[in-house]
């Protein structure tokens, strides 16, 4: 009987251990500059190894060619502990996203 009462006691211990959730995760950092029409910048990051910046520029203001210009990157830390990031362009010439986990063409 005192076994049991043990092996319940671990069960519940176990039971009871803190989990990693995303829901439960906090900002530790924030920067927004939002020039205007003619671009942006952020950038932030997470208690749970979450980070992400981005910054935009319009490109040809007021010609045919006129174009949005976006580069940032995103980190994030997989469960099995694995950290990966993707550096990205977006522009005229589409999303052009390079990391070391991202198969090249």
């Amino acid at each position: 009987m005192k076994m049991i009462i043990v092996f319940a006691a671990i069960v519940a211990c176990a039971l009871a251990a803190p989990v990693d959730d995303p829901k439960d995760a906090t900002v530790l950092k924030y920067e927004n500059d939002n020039i205007g029409v003619d671009g942006y910048k952020f950038a932030y990051e997470t208690s749970n190894g979450i980070s992400r910046s981005e910054q935009a520029e319009l490109k040809n203001i007021g010609t045919e060619q006129e174009a949005l210009n976006v580069q940032g990157s995103v980190t994030w830390t997989a469960p099995d502990g694995q950290v990966f990031t993707i550096n990205f362009v977006a522009d005229e010439n589409g999303y052009r996203p390079e990391g070391a986990h991202i198969p090249k063409a």
